[in-house]
């Protein structure tokens, strides 16, 4: 049996400023929001810039005064065949 040799590529994480972040950001932006084409340009996953995208844009929120939307259980209610009304399975809304 012959010896295998296994080489594998392991990069450190990168480590992001926030001006290259914001200068990413701004290119999606000029891009009309397609993270697709930056993501590929730059060589870095999708979900990053997804992600930065959706902490800014939490921040912007935070920053305006506006609060995350609570969600309130309600439940469905419907006729069973004897006329009696049932609740089902309840579900989750937005206010």
């Amino acid at each position: 049996m012959s010896a295998v040799e296994i080489v594998s590529r392991i990069e450190p994480r990168r480590k992001w400023s926030a001006a290259e972040k914001a200068a990413l950001l701004a290119e999606v932006d000029a891009e009309g929001g397609r993270v697709t084409l930056v993501a590929r340009r730059h060589r870095i996953p999708e979900s990053l810039l997804y992600n930065w995208r959706s902490a800014r844009k939490a921040a912007v929120a935070a920053a305006n005064g506006i609060e995350p939307p609570e969600f309130l259980q309600l439940g469905v209610v419907g006729r069973t065949g004897d006329d009696r009304p049932s609740v089902s399975s309840s579900i989750c809304a937005a206010l």
